[in-house]
């Protein structure tokens, strides 16, 4: 499913974000950059040892990634050049506030992705492995903020959601279908 906010095509997908040849992938990982659910693993597995040692220079430099922020790296051997890495809500921990940080993890890193001039960018469903974040709502947060942000502006030409399975595709369908 595809539709086109402001002058950016917005697309969803099934499939394996680790195989996508876009200019920058996202990684839903923890604010300590090593680690996460099955999407980060994944990423670190196929893009090589060089995202790894990329984030613990980054760690050694902020700290920790608080969450809804962002930060970018190579990609490694990975299709995609770059890996943008977000620490996205943990949905038990403070289900008040999640939204809030799930928008900004989708937010900056769409930032950042411009700051570097970069013009496409693959999401996975951030939250919604680890996280725990409810599919249907991770699908509203998500898609309301990329819309708001596409809307306003930008350079970006393609926003691509990479969805792994059936369940995921289809709720985000579904979201996405009610927001054009």
């Amino acid at each position: 499913m595809e539709t086109v906010f402001g002058s950016t095509q917005l697309m969803l997908e099934k499939g394996d974000i680790t195989k996508h040849a876009v200019d920058a992938i996202v990684n839903p990982t923890t604010p300590h950059l090593i680690g996460g659910g099955s999407v980060a693993a994944a990423i670190h597995r196929a893009g090589g040892r060089a995202i790894a040692f990329e984030c613990r220079q980054l760690i050694r430099a902020i700290g920790r990634l608080q969450p809804g922020k962002a930060v970018i790296t190579g990609g490694g051997i990975l299709p995609a050049k770059h890996v943008i890495h977000t620490a996205g809500p943990v949905w038990q921990k403070d289900p008040g506030r999640a939204a809030w940080v799930l928008a900004g993890s989708y937010k900056e890193s769409l930032v950042l992705a411009e700051k570097m001039a970069l013009k496409t960018i693959g999401f996975p469903s951030i939250g919604t492995g680890m996280g725990d974040y409810p599919v249907r709502e991770a699908s509203q947060a998500a898609l309301e903020s990329v819309k708001a942000y596409l809307l306003r502006g930008t350079t970006l030409v393609r926003v691509v959601f990479i969805l792994y399975s059936d369940e995921h595709l289809h709720v985000y369908q579904e979201t996405l279908q009610a927001l054009i």
